[in-house]
């Protein structure tokens, strides 16, 4: 039986540190505000060195709201590695589709970043210069595919804009739901409703009286 590659079992060290240093981050400032919580306090929780930390993160906040750099990469080869020819919004809803698994691994996380993020408005710049972040990346990989300069043509942005937004709305449902429900369905569903031209859905039950002021 062969030995385990060091090199992978050093990035899985790595990965681990980073998600528990973004749950510590995370449970500590939901518990203590933004303000009442030090990266100290933070490594501590997670059992590493305050150096440790910044090897990491080089702010609180981006322990708390930070991109996750190595799941961003993934995604965007995956884009790149889809079929020729296969429409923008198709290759965007696959892509979201195959790490989906990987993000719904992190729900408690996902939970705790949506609720200290609504309890410190100070962090929404942040989650914004992300979002415009990745929205640019990902009009770039959709330029580079369809053969477009994303300078000046507005198509690449406005798909990657779109599919952006649906698996953010998505995940957002998703992750302070009680439903047992993956998270492929609550995407595919964003999806299917983009593709049919956003047709208002049907009413669930309930949601006519909610409207109506009862």
């Amino acid at each position: 039986m062969g030995e385990a590659n060091p090199r992978g079992l050093r990035d899985e060290k790595k990965r681990v540190t980073r998600h528990n240093l973004r749950l510590a981050a995370l449970r500590l400032v939901d518990e203590r505000g933004l303000e009442g919580t030090t990266t100290e306090e933070i490594a501590q929780a997670a059992g590493v060195s305050p150096r440790t930390f910044f090897n990491y993160f080089p702010t609180k906040e981006s322990a708390l709201v930070g991109v996750d750099a190595e799941l961003a990469e993934a995604m965007l080869a995956a884009i790149r590695e889809r079929p020729a020819g296969e429409p923008p919004l198709t290759v965007m809803r696959e892509v979201y589709l195959q790490f989906a698994e990987v993000t719904a691994a992190d729900r408690d996380l996902w939970t705790l970043r949506i609720q200290v993020a609504r309890a410190n408005p100070s962090l929404l710049s942040q989650v914004f210069g992300n979002s415009t972040k990745w929205d640019r990346r990902v009009a770039e990989a959709i330029a580079q595919r369809t053969g477009r300069d994303h300078h000046t043509d507005p198509y690449p942005a406005l798909v990657a804009s779109v599919a952006n937004a649906a698996r953010r709305s998505a995940v957002h449902r998703w992750a302070i739901s009680d439903s047992e429900a993956p998270l492929s369905e609550a995407i595919a569903a964003a999806f299917d409703l983009l593709a049919a031209g956003l047709p208002e859905p049907p009413d669930s039950p309930g949601t006519a009286t909610e409207r109506a002021g009862a």
